[in-house]
């Protein structure tokens, strides 16, 4: 055999030589499913099933929200997190009318969710929304109570007016109901009429939760308030002047808030939000218009932000599994000690408020106002009479602007 031809051979034999090994290396031949062993090429591994869950919730939480959402996407990769928030009110009205169809809701306080639960219990045959016990039912997530933000020198005036009371619905509705303005309390003449902030409670739970406790401080009750409370004329008289101080019902409380701080007195006197939302704007008022303080009413309600796993047709079983570990998440400790940081009080009483950090807002702001101990707690009504009470206002008030 020639050379010529010796060469030839020895180059396919070694083109061969690298086919097999290749081949072996990519689990083909006999190497098994494992490509050590038998049988067949190996089988990629399956596609992890992701749940897709909605969680639908109060504005008022979001930055704590979507920071949660976040580490717990890391931590779950199986299960997809779709936030949308809406204004309590509107959500609840969208799950009434089908229009909304969440997984889990969290509104920002009880009142609101019992009123929807009393609405679709008027249609038997959907069955209740919500569980009555166990983790599927409502349990708070952060809790906040209503303040009042008034600027440092109208604050001085009415806590004169008020006789040692503090700031007080009865104060301010002084104040508000006559044409004097802020001369009728003491108040400088300069500084005109009393202007009042607070959301329009039709459509947001912080002026929602204004108008139940000025109604509670009307009638000096804690709890049993009635229908037949809100029909008395003279009632229905004391809100309408009361109301005279709001020129406009925003429908964002953070959105008045911000104008607060933006314009001044100019705009707003005294402003009624959520505690969490006046822990994060009182550094930007200073500097601009002077000292903006912190007074909790006497009578205070918390929004206690529920959130429960919809007993609805479109939750599927793997949908309501994934909400429990969503749920379990929010409720963890690390992630209720986060919510000290944005301004909430955590819902797990295992959670201290009064920390050694020095960014701790209950600590750091107390000089603002801001207090860990608050007044007594009103009993929220249930649904009918809070649904009553809407509608009042819109009658009384709304209807006359």
């Amino acid at each position: 055999m020639s050379p010529r031809v010796l060469s030839i051979i020895g180059f396919l034999a070694a083109v061969g030589g690298v086919f097999y090994l290749s081949q072996r290396g990519n689990g083909s031949g006999d190497t098994g499913s494992s490509g050590q062993g038998s049988g067949g090429p190996s089988k990629p591994a399956a596609p992890t099933e992701v749940t897709e869950i909605t969680f639908l919730y109060s504005t008022e939480k979001k930055e704590w929200v979507e920071s949660a959402a976040a580490s717990f996407q890391q931590e779950h990769p199986s299960i997809k997190v779709n936030l949308v928030g809406r204004g309590s009110l509107d959500s609840a009205q969208g799950i009434l009318d089908g229009r909304e169809k969440p997984t889990v809701w969290s509104p920002a306080d009880s009142a609101v969710l019992k009123m929807l639960e009393s609405d679709w219990a008027t249609e038997p045959s959907r069955g209740p929304l919500f569980a009555k016990d166990g983790e599927d039912a409502p349990q708070p997530l952060v809790i906040t109570p209503l303040v009042f933000v008034v600027w440092e020198d109208r604050a001085n005036v009415l806590l004169k007016a008020g006789e040692g009371k503090g700031v007080s619905w009865k104060t301010i509705h002084k104040a508000v109901a006559s044409d004097q303005g802020w001369p009728a309390i003491g108040g400088k003449a300069d500084w005109g009429f009393v202007k009042l902030g607070h959301t329009d409670p039709t459509r947001s739970n912080s002026g929602l939760q204004a108008m139940l406790l000025a109604t509670f401080e009307y009638y000096n009750k804690r709890s049993g308030l009635t229908v037949g409370d809100l029909l008395d004329p003279k009632y229905q008289e004391w809100i309408k002047q009361l109301e005279k101080g709001v020129t406009k019902f925003e429908t964002s409380t953070g959105t008045f808030m911000t104008d607060m701080v933006r314009f001044g007195p100019s705009k707003y006197d005294i402003a009624v939000v959520y505690e969490n939302l006046a822990i994060s704007q009182i550094a930007n008022a200073q500097g601009r218009w002077g000292n903006l303080k912190v007074y909790y009413p006497p009578l205070t309600l918390w929004s206690d932000h529920p959130a429960a796993v919809l007993q609805a047709s479109w939750v599927t079983p793997n949908q309501r599994d994934a909400a429990r570990q969503w749920l379990a998440y929010l409720r963890s400790r690390p992630v209720q000690e986060r919510a000290l940081g944005f301004g909430f009080r955590p819902a797990d009483p295992a959670v201290p408020i009064k920390t050694g950090d020095a960014s701790n807002p209950f600590t750091r702001l107390a000089e603002h106002g801001i207090q860990v101990d608050v007044p007594p707690v009103a009993e929220i009504p249930e649904g009918p009479v809070v649904r009553n009470l809407l509608t009042m206002w819109s009658r009384v008030v709304a209807a006359n602007r």
